[in-house]
């Protein structure tokens, strides 16, 4: 190894880089990972939302292309119809373009109608008050939940003396019961208050906006195409749409998506450990090469060694002795700088975020690989490198003295 400097250290750069890439790859896959786990975690896994769309086919005599609006009906039939599966059900109207107003302060926002059942399944932090009750719903308060940024605006010093008072809403005055935590993601950036204090104020009769509720029992891909196709049948019924136009009324199930992102977690993962284990067989090929050139080139000094009485263990412990040296050595290294440039990538960029300035996306999220990974990988090159030079050892510690010392 000090006779061949430069080839040890190409050898042990092809270690290195193995375990390095390895752990890089993973680090900033485990990013991108983390990030969307992040924005899939703010909402609940079982749950639905329902909305109506427009017809795609005649169907009853009547035409395509008719707008569908969800009703009252539409609620009931979701939560009597469907017992087994179905365990709270809400839902949600919005009124956009309000201005709301505290003394000088206004900030122009949306107010959406709301059952209790919103914040667990659309995972929203309090952080002043408390959410919409089953108080408000029944006797149509007008209260209101602000978010963390309307709330800022209305009253800059201090947005948690807010619960209690009142703001405008034009010309409706609704007393601030709560606030909760903005999260950036520009989905939940309303103003909430009781869904039956919503269209009673604003004379919206039966509608409904978006029906959302969380389910049961359905645990798999399966089990969820066919409850979907069961209950939009079912609603389609309602509006005299074919049972099986699937533009008439639209389903958003947080749970197939969940499924189907997770199968692409997967595929990225397998993808990473696949590019990251060829680059580590690409050292321990490497040192594998590098024991068969020593041993050739070290054939007459076995000869001699074996003449005067070398057993041929010592012969074998020669080679694996530079073969776990080279691989443990380097492997280090490229562990310590995998680490190292995971941890830095963290310190950079693993709070990326993408802001268009009406929301908040993050793409990058903690970018590391456990220790125990680490060790790991680098405990897999020092066997497989040791396991490389024991081939060339043993055909060296079998070579005859007299075959050694004729070799050229």
């Amino acid at each position: 190894m000090k006779r061949n400097k430069l080839r040890t250290a190409l050898t042990g750069f092809a270690v290195a880089w193995g375990i390095f890439m390895l752990i890089f790859l993973l680090g900033a896959g485990n990013g991108l990972i983390n990030a969307m786990t992040l924005q899939s975690d703010q909402f609940l896994d079982n749950s639905m939302a329902v909305g109506g769309g427009r017809t795609s086919k005649p169907y009853d005599g009547l035409q395509e292309g008719r707008s569908i609006e969800l009703t009252d009906k539409d609620m009931a039939v979701t939560g009597n119809n469907f017992p087994a599966n179905v365990n709270e059900t809400g839902g949600t109207y919005d009124v956009d373009g309000l201005t709301l107003s505290h003394g000088a302060n206004y900030v122009s926002s949306t107010l959406t109608g709301v059952y209790p059942n919103e914040i667990k399944i659309n995972k929203k932090e309090m952080l002043y008050g408390r959410f919409i009750n089953d108080i408000d719903i029944r006797q149509k308060r007008k209260v209101i939940v602000l978010g963390e940024d309307d709330a800022r605006e209305l009253l800059p010093a201090g947005t948690e003396r807010l619960v209690g008072r009142y703001v405008d809403v034009d010309s409706v005055a609704f007393r601030v019961v709560g606030v909760y935590k903005a999260d950036r993601s520009g989905m939940n950036t309303s103003a909430y208050t009781a869904f039956t204090t919503l269209r009673a104020i604003y004379n919206k009769g039966d509608k409904v906006g978006t029906i959302l509720f969380s389910f049961k029992g359905l645990d798999t891909q399966e089990a969820n195409d066919a409850f979907e196709e069961q209950y939009r049948a079912r609603l389609n019924s309602n509006h005299r749409a074919a049972p099986d136009d699937e533009r008439s009324v639209w389903i958003w199930n947080r749970f197939t998506q969940n499924l189907q992102m997770n199968t692409g977690i997967g595929i990225i993962r397998t993808a990473l450990w696949v590019v990251g284990l060829f680059t580590l067989l690409s050292g321990i090929v490497g040192v594998s090469n590098i024991m068969l050139i020593t041993v050739k080139e070290r054939t007459r000094e076995f000869g001699i060694r074996k003449a005067i009485g070398a057993k041929p263990s010592s012969i074998l412990r020669l080679i694996i002795i530079e073969s776990v040296v080279i691989t443990t050595f380097f492997g280090y290294i490229g562990m310590v700088l995998g680490v190292a440039a995971n941890e830095y990538m963290d310190a950079t960029i693993g709070r990326m975020k993408v802001n268009s300035g009406l929301f908040e996306a993050t793409m990058f999220y903690n970018p590391t690989v456990g220790i125990d990974v680490c060790v790991a990988a680098t405990v897999v090159m020092v066997v497989a490198g040791t396991l490389a030079g024991l081939v060339p050892a043993r055909k060296a510690a079998r070579v005859r003295p007299i075959e050694a010392l004729r070799a050229e």
